[in-house]
């Protein structure tokens, strides 16, 4: 069985591929989509847009806020999401490199 660490490939190709597993489901697509439209969002605004359970979306949003393409700022009882425009500018950039 072959094996291979992340640490045998250049960091842009492990961030790459943090990105990409990320954006493997299209909720998560979906969500990344709605977030980029706006500054910031709430969990139960996004499940009223979603054909998904509140449950789920908050799996969803943990993948992404895991891969660093948005951040949550917690505000009891709600927290709010929004884009890290750092790492999402970065996934663009990377993502366009990588289909020359």
């Amino acid at each position: 069985m072959a094996y291979s660490k992340a640490s045998d490939f250049e960091e842009r190709d492990v961030v790459v591929a943090r990105f990409a597993k990320a954006l493997s489901h299209p909720a998560r697509v979906a969500i990344l989509r709605l977030l980029a439209k706006q500054t910031a969002c709430y969990c139960g605004d996004l499940v009223q847009e979603l054909p998904i359970a509140q449950a789920t979306v908050s799996q969803h949003l943990k993948e992404l806020k895991d891969a660093g393409l948005i951040e949550g700022e917690i505000t009891p009882p709600k927290v709010r999401y929004c884009i890290n425009r750092v790492n999402y500018d970065m996934a663009k950039l990377y993502f366009d490199n990588l289909f020359i």
